[in-house]
Order: C-alpha cells, then sequence, then structure tokens
C-alpha cells in the first residue's frame, strides 16, 4: 500500500489513454492529406484503386502498429517509446542506433511540418511579390526568405513554450486543435449532403492552353458521377507538370497513414503504458481508416473527375464555411509539428538516461520538478530551429 502511494505521490501529471495516445495518434495521421489530397488520389486512381492503397498501407502500418503492442506489453515501460521498448528487447547498443535515427526523424520532421505551415499560411495571407493591381485585403503578410524564417520561429517558439510547460499543457492544446480538426471533419461530410450542386472555377494549369476546362461541377450524388470516377485515369499533375503513376500517388497518400508512433513516444507522460499505447494506437487506427475510406467514396459520389484532377482544394470551395478547410490545414499541421517536437525531446531524455552517448548528451537527462525533459526539449528546439 504504501509502494502504491509512493508511486503515485511521484506520477501526477500522467496521461489517460485519450489524451496521452489517441489524440496525438490521430492528428499526426490526420495531416494535410486528409484535406487537400484524398480527392488527388481518388481522381488519379480511381475509387476501386484509392481503397486497394489504403487496404495496403494500413496493412503496413499494421505490422509496426502490431510490433508496438505485443513489446509494449512484455513489461514496464519509461519514456522513449519505441527507442526504449527495442533497447531493452534486443539491448541498448542496437536500440540506441536506432534511437538516434528516431530522434532526427522527428527534428526533421517538426521542422517540415513548421515550414509546411508558414507556406499554407503565405499562400492565403501573404503578400503577392508582383504588383497585380488586385491585391486581397486579407493579404497582410510580407513574404521573402527572412520574413518566412521569422514566421517559421514564432511557430516554432510557440510550440516550444507548450513543450517547456509539460505535457499536461501538451494534452490540453492537443485537445484542443483535435477539437477543431473534429468540427472541420464534420462539416466537410456534411457539406456532401447539405450543399447544392455548382460550377467550381479551377485554378489555373502549367501550359494553359483554350482546351483546358476552366471550370468542373459539383454534382451531388449521382450515380454516373460514382461511375466515372470507378477506375484509373493517371494524368498530368496541374501543379508539377508530371505524369502521375500508381507509385507517385501511394508515396503521397501514404504520409497520411504515418505518425503511429506519436503515442508511444509520450510512454514516460502516460498513467499506464502498457495499457494505453496498444490500445489507444489500434483505436487511432481505425478511425483514421474508416475516415479516409469513406471521404473517398462521397468524394466520388459527388464530384466529377475534373474537379478532383484540377483543384485540391476543392473542399473549400463545398464546404458550408469555406474558412473551415483552411483552419483545419493550419491545426493539424501545428499540431504535427508540436508532437514531433515533443517526441524528439523524449526520446533524447531517455537516451541520455541510459548513458549510451556518455557526457555528450548527460545535460539532456535533467529534469523539471514535475518530470519535464526541459534540457531535451531545448535542444530539440535548437536542432529544428
Amino acid at each position: 500500500m504504501a509502494e502504491r502511494r509512493r508511486s503515485g505521490h511521484g506520477q501526477p501529471h500522467k496521461l489517460s489513454t485519450f489524451f496521452g495516445v489517441v489524440i496525438p495518434t490521430l492528428l499526426s495521421m490526420f495531416s494535410v492529406v486528409v484535406f487537400l489530397r484524398i480527392g488527388f488520389v481518388v481522381g488519379q486512381c480511381g475509387l476501386y484503386q484509392a481503397m486497394v492503397m489504403f487496404v495496403v498501407a494500413y496493412f503496413i502500418i499494421s505490422m509496426t502498429v502490431l510490433s508496438i503492442c505485443a513489446i509494449s506489453t512484455n513489461g514496464a515501460l519509461d519514456a522513449g517509446g519505441a527507442y526504449y521498448m527495442i533497447s531493452r528487447a534486443l539491448g541498448p547498443e542496437f536500440g540506441g542506433s536506432i534511437g538516434i535515427m528516431f530522434f532526427f526523424a522527428n527534428v526533421c520532421g517538426s521542422a517540415l511540418y513548421v515550414l509546411g505551415l508558414v507556406e499554407a499560411i503565405l499562400s492565403t495571407f501573404g503578400q503577392p511579390e508582383e504588383d497585380l493591381g488586385h491585391t486581397p485585403q486579407y493579404a497582410v503578410m510580407p513574404v521573402g526568405y527572412w520574413w518566412s524564417l521569422l514566421y517559421a520561429s514564432l511557430i516554432l517558439l510557440l510550440c516550444v513554450l507548450v513543450c517547456l510547460i509539460g505535457a499536461r499543457i501538451y494534452a490540453k492544446a492537443t485537445f484542443l486543435i483535435f477539437m477543431v480538426v473534429m468540427v472541420v471533419l464534420f462539416t466537410i461530410f456534411i457539406s456532401f449532403f447539405a450543399v447544392r450542386p455548382r460550377s467550381i472555377p479551377l485554378p489555373s494549369m502549367l501550359g494553359n492552353s483554350s482546351s483546358i476546362p476552366t471550370t468542373a461541377n459539383f454534382t451531388g450524388f449521382k450515380l454516373d458521377t460514382l461511375l466515372g470516377n470507378l477506375k484509373a485515369n493517371y494524368t498530368v499533375d496541374y501543379t508539377t507538370g508530371m505524369t502521375m503513376t500508381f507509385a507517385t500517388v501511394f508515396a503521397v497518400m501514404f504520409n497520411g497513414c504515418t505518425g503511429i508512433m506519436a503515442g508511444s513516444n509520450m510512454s514516460g507522460d502516460l498513467r499506464s503504458p502498457s495499457y494505453s499505447i496498444p490500445r489507444g494506437t489500434i483505436t487511432a487506427v481505425i478511425f483514421t481508416f474508416i475516415t479516409y475510406n469513406l471521404l473517398s467514396l462521397l468524394v466520388a459520389c459527388t464530384c466529377d473527375r475534373v474537379l478532383l484532377q484540377r483543384d485540391y482544394s476543392f473542399l473549400q470551395e463545398i464546404n458550408l464555411w469555406r474558412p473551415l478547410v483552411t483552419i483545419g490545414v493550419y491545426s493539424s499541421t501545428l499540431s504535427a509539428a508540436m508532437s514531433n517536437l515533443i517526441g524528439a525531446s523524449r526520446i533524447l531524455f531517455a537516451l541520455a538516461k541510459d548513458d549510451l552517448f556518455g557526457k555528450v548528451l548527460s545535460p539532456a537527462s535533467k529534469t523539471s520538478g514535475s518530470g519535464n525533459p526541459w534540457v531535451s526539449v531545448l535542444i530539440s528546439w535548437f536542432l529544428v530551429q
């Protein structure tokens, strides 16, 4: 009894399965793919091949998920996520080599998401570099290399402040973002039923000519539309001018199936990691699989082929309130950047605790009074910056 009381007293910051595993994993998997690339996948591959792609992709990640579940239930877990599991199962030397690579992968992932968020913000609010004579009122942000670096630094500063405060405030921040993303997804599903058929203007295409259509149709639920979207029709990508193939589309789509390690990275902050990691990760994987396939089916039933192939942001045009999709893109990208940053810090902290690299990483083992590895967070932030 006394031992239980002591262990409970030393773990005031522990997170539940929902806040510590389900939400981080869902937000890491729901990247911009769900908002900007579902139409691209269905438009190029057709509904049949799109669903085959999802089955193949989720079969691949399921092998990793089941391995995580098996290892995480073998014994007590501490901070470090996949590194901790591998190092205890296969030895610290092998686990350390995997851990350091996984740490840098999270660092690079966080930087990539921050830059992607800056690009998304500037595409909406950035001032055009050339004077077009009709600059929108909301285009108020200066553009350029140093401005982009400043915006990225400010976003990263927000992420590191959340991570420095600790896992509990991180859980609250991700829960707010999760609610925003769920509201956006809900409005997207409702819009397919509530919005009337309409003609949507298409963005310009590389090598534009008079033979290329300038509008496409949101038809609503029609059998002819579904039949026209069943089979593959690989064409030139209007943003790059490259002809798409099954492999290139699969590569783009698979990015929306990654992020499954976000929950296991929080193993040291979980109330019961051996219980939470397998249940939370599997729940998130099943939820995203159902969402992707259902969204693909609705898109195939309501949008003609030209719209899917020529406007990747068409969900904005058919949404009940257009800015919601943009907010969803910003929110999912910010949460992914934050998740990668805090995940990197936890892996670095575990590496430092195991003393695999001697004095080089010894400062990273320091924690605050609440157990937050603040030095590891700062080192991760510095490398991302």
